[in-house]
């Protein structure tokens, strides 16, 4: 069990399971940089996050709803959570559906906050969803088993990257292009070891392929 001044930020896990270097940066550097798509999320989440709750027929929804797990040491709020009975959350995302886990693994970070501050049992709540603002759909996610540990899993490498202090070296990648935070990251000169070992071992490669220098006659 972690104690409150240990909990993290549960979009911690977000912007670790998109790029370690980021969540380092923001989590431990403290840098933040808006760009256009860091602006528009925030523009859906502050039309989400009135705080009002509400029911329609008869589904009660909550929203800006504070959450927290000791057991994985995570703290933060979820956006709305409709309860049909049981409790079901939703996060609003700016974009599209992506192609990793990050917002899956947030999602269902807040449902197994949700089982434990509501003394529910481990897979009570079975589902929730994601509303991405540029498709004007909700995803629905399950929470299977391999979805549970894979948040269990990103909680306790949160931990453990700021627990260690140092911010990870990541090589480039394609995502890097839209991620805010690209002028402070430098991802092109944390590419470069990687890079230069790369070129190290080709060339000790070839150097080892090289027939043998013939031996020089001896004077005299």
């Amino acid at each position: 069990m972690f104690s409150e001044p240990d909990l993290i930020p549960l979009s911690a896990l977000q912007h670790l399971v998109f790029c370690e270097r980021q969540c380092a940066l923001i989590h431990l550097e403290g840098v933040w940089t808006e760009n256009r798509l860091t602006v528009e999320g925030r523009h859906v989440h502050d039309r989400v996050d009135d705080g009002r709750p509400s029911t329609r027929d008869g589904v009660r929804t909550a929203r800006s709803l504070p959450i927290r797990s000791l057991r994985l040491g995570l703290v933060g709020k979820a956006d709305t959570v409709e309860f049909h009975p049981h409790p079901f959350p939703v996060e609003y995302k700016r974009g599209r559906p992506k192609s990793d886990l990050c917002d899956k693994v947030q999602l269902c970070a807040q449902a197994l906050c949700l089982e434990e501050m509501l003394a529910l049992p481990p897979g009570a709540i079975p589902a929730g969803a994601l509303f991405y603002a540029r498709t004007r759909r909700r995803l629905d996610v399950p929470f299977d088993a391999d979805l549970r540990a894979a948040t269990e899993r990103a909680a306790a490498r949160a931990h453990e990257l700021l627990r260690a202090g140092v911010t990870p070296r990541v090589p480039r990648q394609p995502k890097c292009d839209n991620c805010s935070l690209i002028e402070h990251c430098f991802p092109d000169a944390t590419s470069v070891p990687r890079k230069a070992s790369r070129y190290v071992r080709a060339a000790l490669q070839s150097a080892r392929q090289l027939p043998a220098s013939p031996t020089p006659p001896s004077s005299g």
